[in-house]
């Protein structure tokens, strides 16, 4: 028997050699070995998640200030040219603060002072909507009388003054409390990573060892170019659609359409729903202040952006930044969603791309070939597909030739 590799060798009574199969050593042992190798892994990453869940307001804080310092870095590396590190970082901090303090107290006076009028146009779209609603009914038998309608707002009223509502209140106001930590939070981390995160990064890479260091270099380039790609990208398409929205609710004379403009660009950082609930709210406001003509033309209007959206806009700007499979985010987008709510669907698809960028690094699969793996890949399931199909078709050959014969 011919000796095979990794296995054992032992002498005979007679001094002959001969091979023992090892028990790790045989296929069934190297398939235990991987799959308890994945388990580990598995229970390892398992664990990491549990941790960061429960220190959710550190974690939370800190992913995003990453995801925004990555965003606003070229800003930082600009004015480090002609300012020192801390007065660039306070700079660039406050600039943004500024602008978004701009557009929320613009927002803030903008409802303010549309809200009678809103109020006044929904309780007329309300009774349009209601006897609208009546009306498609009774076509099919079905009626809805006033004592029904006023059965339900009693019930929402006993609701809203029970003490079930005012644990609700309780419970919301120290959500807020937590969101105003991780806010100041936030605000902290972000400046510190903006004033000195070269040098953080730098000091996580001294403690790598020589040999692995040009791939932690390379993972954490093709990060800061992921995350700040994926913002600024986001950011273009949500303004351009939220622009293209605003001036058609503006144009209609739809209440509140600067502030539906804003929630239709934060929706646009939500892949796949963000942007349809944002416009399904948008077209709510025009159908209960304007009547269903302007819901539908809102309707259009949303429907048409958001197909020039997904078949042009995306493919220019995002196609070098998120090379994820639909199929791909939507799982990561679910996964994010029940695992931290509104959150989690913000940060799961800028951080799926960024894991499958560093797995890339990682395997090699970052550098430029002249053949593509996966087609490569294709082309021999095609391959195996026709050398599997021939023998049959030279069969059915050789059974004509025998029948003619």
């Amino acid at each position: 028997m011919a000796d095979m590799p990794n296995e054992p060798v032992h002498e005979g009574s007679r001094g002959r050699r001969f091979t023992v199969p090892g028990l790790w050593t045989d296929v069934m042992g190297r398939l235990s070995i991987r799959a308890l190798q994945l388990l580990l892994i598995g229970a390892v990453a398992a664990l990491l998640v549990f941790a960061m869940l429960n220190v959710a307001v550190v974690v939370i804080p800190a992913l995003i200030a990453i995801i925004l310092t990555c965003a606003l870095w070229p800003l930082v590396h600009l004015a480090r040219r002609v300012m020192p590190a801390v007065l660039a970082a306070w700079t660039v901090l406050f600039g943004s603060l500024l602008v978004l303090g701009g557009v929320g107290a613009g927002l803030f006076f903008s409802v303010l002072n549309q809200w009678p009028t809103l109020v006044d146009q929904a309780g007329q779209g309300f009774a349009e909507l209601r006897d609208l609603v009546n009306g498609l009914l009774s076509n099919f038998g079905i009626t809805i009388d006033q004592e029904q309608i006023d059965g339900a707002i009693d019930s929402v009223t006993s609701f809203a003054t029970s003490s079930d509502f005012g644990s609700g209140a309780v419970s919301t106001l120290g959500a807020a409390g937590s969101f105003i930590t991780g806010l100041i939070l936030l605000l902290v981390i972000l400046f510190f990573f903006l004033k000195d995160g070269d040098r953080i990064w730098a000091f996580f890479v001294s403690w790598t060892p020589q040999h692995f260091r040009g791939k932690w270099i390379a993972s954490g380039d093709r990060a800061v170019q992921t995350f700040g790609s994926y913002v600024r990208g986001t950011a273009l398409i949500a303004a351009i659609d939220a622009i293209g929205i605003t001036i058609a609710l503006l144009i209609l004379q739809v209440p509140l359409a600067l502030p539906l403009g804003v929630i239709i660009f934060l929706g646009g950082f939500i892949p796949v729903i963000g942007a349809t609930v944002a416009g399904a709210l948008a077209i709510l406001v025009a159908l209960v202040a304007n009547g269903p003509v302007t819901a539908l033309i809102v309707l259009a209007v949303v429907i048409v952006i958001q197909q020039l959206d997904g078949n042009l806009l995306q493919p220019l700007v995002m196609s070098q930044t998120l090379n994820l499979h639909a199929l791909v985010i939507l799982i990561a987008l679910t996964a994010g969603t029940v695992l931290a709510g509104v959150v989690g669907a913000l940060l799961s698809v800028p951080l799926t791309a960024v894991a499958w960028d560093i797995i890339k690094v990682w395997s090699g699969r970052d550098k430029t070939t002249e053949v593509d793996p996966v087609a490569e890949a294709s082309q021999q399931i095609e391959v195996a597909h026709k050398g599997r199909d021939e023998p049959h078709e030279n069969e059915s050959s050789d059974a004509e030739d025998g029948e003619h014969a």
